[in-house]
């Protein structure tokens, strides 16, 4: 069982954004920028492109209102999508405010945040969310 399930079972505590029946959304813990989310299948599948075909669209469309209220919360030029998947063998897409493509730049150091912090990014985006 990976980290991620063991996060969407609730055996880990995660700042949570969204989830439906197919996947979860929750803030990285270790964020590029402010409003850096996580969205994982709650299947387990290790590599993106193994994910079955009928839940890759699904995937984007429950990303897309999420990706929307991140770019309210956190006003930046996109937001990007990253999907890397090598720290955890668990199918993982990020969704990452960015003005300038360095912004996604993975060796960059990683933003160290409080609770109070990554609770008030949580409640930022959620307030954002619309469906």
């Amino acid at each position: 069982m990976t980290v991620f399930s063991k996060i969407i079972k609730g055996e880990i505590p995660s700042y949570r954004i969204a989830e439906n029946d197919s996947f979860y959304a929750f803030l990285d813990i270790s964020p590029l920028m402010k409003g850096h989310t996580l969205i994982v299948p709650k299947e387990e599948v290790d590599k993106f492109f193994d994910v079955r075909d009928d839940m890759l669209g699904e995937w984007l469309l429950f990303a897309k209102p999420i990706a929307d209220a991140i770019e309210k919360a956190f006003p930046c030029n996109r937001i990007g999508v990253s999907v890397i998947g090598l720290e955890v063998p668990h199918a993982h897409m990020h969704l990452i405010p960015i003005n300038t493509a360095d912004d996604m730049n993975f060796s960059r150091p990683k933003l160290k945040l409080s609770k109070g912090e990554f609770e008030e990014i949580q409640a930022q985006i959620i307030s954002a969310l619309v469906y």
